[in-house]
């Protein structure tokens, strides 16, 4: 799957399938592009857990890392 990364604030991160970044929280931008890869289940990254991120955007449509700590849970309504 081709995921797009987006700068937030401070050191939050936002991961998504849309390549504009459209369906980010505005409470952790505004965001700005960073970069764009491919990412699939098993594959090694060392700054996040890639099964998560697939998990989170399949669930909610993207995934949030603060400090490489997952945050996507802390989105307001």
């Amino acid at each position: 799957m081709q995921v797009h990364i987006f700068r937030g604030i401070g050191r939050v991160f936002g991961f998504t399938r849309d390549d504009v970044g459209g369906n980010l929280p505005a409470q952790f931008g505004p965001w700005t592009a960073f970069k764009a890869f491919d990412l699939n289940r098993g594959d090694a990254q060392t700054n996040f857990d890639v099964n998560e991120c697939l998990d989170d955007i399949e669930k909610v449509g993207f995934h949030l890392t603060d400090a490489h700590v997952r945050i996507t849970h802390q989105v307001k309504s």
